[in-house]
């Protein structure tokens, strides 16, 4: 392998492994030569991220500008251009290899794009078409690596894990989420049970929520297991390795909505996460009855 090639692999590896410690704890689950191009996709998405999310004493414009490079140099390297950046090697040769949708990169941008300019949803078909991009078509990028028996079939649960994953993130990182002057809680929601954005804030600085703002995130719960439940039928479609990865990854996040219902939905006391002997037994009660088949 290149020099260069390695090198983004190597970068894309440690990404994976300081900021996604569950998804990377389902990835050693997978075999080794899959391993890299998992990491590829998940240092790519958070690569972008982390242009969006800059420290605050980055202006907008530049922010917006370095995401337009980035983006401009991905979509040169998916129509086979050479590109020079630490990051893009790897995802093109994981795009190249498993002949992913470059459809999917683009939706993805755009939805990166939003977060510049886009901090309130106003219901929740509008945060979907935010989520359509940055979670549902991670769920059909990933697709090709994991092989399913029926392709066809299983897009759509794999769209609806991406948004259960996505959710899931939403409801634990609701402070750090208002830290940087974002709600991905639709504004409907909100009203539905009497919270304004102001109570929101309040209950940051507070570090305590209200019973009205636990009303609701008991609501989003619900609505995060529902994407839960209609990606499940897609678990039974991915053979061996992959259906032991997936099972990982949908247990351990899973979890973390039983752990803010565990802190009375209160998601402002404590960032809500599985303790360790909590996701060992969960694992063990989840792929056992499936390595024993």
């Amino acid at each position: 392998m290149p020099e260069a090639l390695a090198d983004a692999y190597a970068r894309c590896r440690d990404l994976h492994r300081r900021h996604g410690r569950s998804y990377y704890l389902a990835t050693r689950l997978l075999p080794a030569w899959k391993r890299p191009h998992v990491h590829a996709l998940y240092g790519f998405a958070r690569h972008a991220d982390e242009i969006v999310d800059s420290t605050d004493a980055i202006p907008v414009a530049e922010r917006a500008r370095r995401l337009r490079d980035f983006a401009d140099r991905c979509t040169a390297g998916l129509r086979g251009a050479r590109v020079d950046d630490p990051i893009l090697p790897a995802v093109l040769h994981t795009a190249a290899v498993f002949a992913l949708d470059p459809a999917d990169f683009a939706a993805f941008f755009d939805s990166m794009a939003m977060d510049l300019t886009v901090s309130r949803y106003a219901d929740y078909p509008a945060l979907l078409s935010y989520m359509e991009g940055s979670a549902a078509v991670i769920g059909t990028l990933m697709l090709p690596l994991l092989e399913p028996t029926d392709a066809d079939a299983a897009r759509e649960p794999a769209r609806q894990l991406g948004l259960a994953f996505q959710l899931t993130n939403f409801l634990r990182d609701v402070a750090e989420d208002l830290a940087r002057d974002r709600i991905y809680l639709p504004q409907q929601d909100l009203a539905r049970f009497g919270v304004m954005p102001a109570d929101l804030y309040d209950a940051a600085a507070r570090r305590r929520a209200t019973e009205p703002i636990k009303a609701l995130i008991a609501y989003e719960i619900e609505r995060a297991r529902a994407h839960y439940t209609a990606a499940a039928p897609g678990l039974d479609l991915l053979p061996g390795p992959s259906g032991t990865c997936v099972r990982a990854a949908y247990a351990l996040y899973a979890a973390i909505l039983t752990e803010i219902e565990r802190a009375d939905h209160d998601v402002f006391t404590r960032r809500a996460a599985v303790p360790t002997h909590r996701r060992a037994a969960l694992l063990t009660r989840t792929l056992l009855p499936h390595a024993l088949r």
